[in-house]
């Protein structure tokens, strides 16, 4: 899958086939911070990790989203959330992280 599928599956059903990071994301485009927060509560990746921080850093709790960003060697994002979640989704879709 590539971004522009990904994008795409956004206005029909998740596609079964994704990560859960994947799917946290996806959730989160729907404006369901909430379900994607629940589903990284089993995702103890660094990919989970680096979804975590950017939930957080969405909810305006940049101490948390510091840690889950230390969680997933990342340096904290500064920038604009739109982008940070495209370029999340994808390196996830490519397999980079």
């Amino acid at each position: 899958m590539i971004l522009e599928e990904f994008k795409q599956s956004l206005s029909s059903e998740m596609p079964s086939m994704l990560s859960l990071p994947l799917q946290a994301l996806w959730l989160d485009a729907q404006e369901d911070w909430e379900g994607a927060h629940d589903l990284l509560q089993e995702d103890h990746t660094t990919e989970g990790a680096w979804v975590h921080a950017y939930l957080h850093r969405k909810e305006g709790d940049l101490s948390n989203a510091a840690y889950w960003y230390s969680r997933a060697r990342k340096t904290p994002a500064q920038g604009d959330l739109g982008q940070e979640w495209v370029a999340i989704v994808s390196a996830l879709l490519s397999g980079g992280h």
